[in-house]
């Protein structure tokens, strides 16, 4: 629990999108029988896995890790959730069709839903990432 599992999620969605890069390059037209074909829905459905209850799970680690000032860790959850949520229905959809084509997981990486949920990720991945011990910056309101 906590950062560890957000962690690991993050994780999974970025490889997720890694692969989706380099499959939208292959120009596949989603018919052909390749290895690639196949590996597209497994990544697509780890995403998936790793997206349903994600906000959930951040909401969990800064409770179990007394992230402060909470308020505004708390504050982003809202960010993060609609965000998810708009990226899973993509998904979703794209895992809805018969063929997953290369241009249609081209279209799906230029996705501004999933482009903002990938910009949550590396700012919580960040974020996340162990602290060397400082003073605490001055907050402002």
């Amino acid at each position: 629990m906590g950062r560890e599992e957000v962690s690991a999620r993050c994780n999974t969605i970025e490889e997720c999108y890694e692969f989706m890069l380099a499959y939208a390059g292959q120009g596949l037209s989603g018919k052909e029988n390749s290895q690639a074909c196949g590996q597209v829905r497994e990544f697509l459905n780890r995403a998936v896995e790793a997206l349903t209850g994600l906000a959930e799970e951040y909401s969990r680690a800064v409770r179990h890790d007394n992230l402060q000032p909470a308020e505004r860790y708390m504050a982003f959850l809202t960010v993060l959730e609609k965000d998810a949520l708009d990226s899973l229905a993509t998904i979703r959809l794209v895992l809805a069709q018969t063929t997953i084509s290369s241009q249609l997981v081209d279209n799906l990486n230029a996705s501004i839903h999933l482009r903002a949920l990938l910009t949550d990720l590396f700012l919580i991945d960040e974020i996340f990432k162990p602290q060397p011990l400082a003073a605490k910056p001055e907050i402002v309101s």
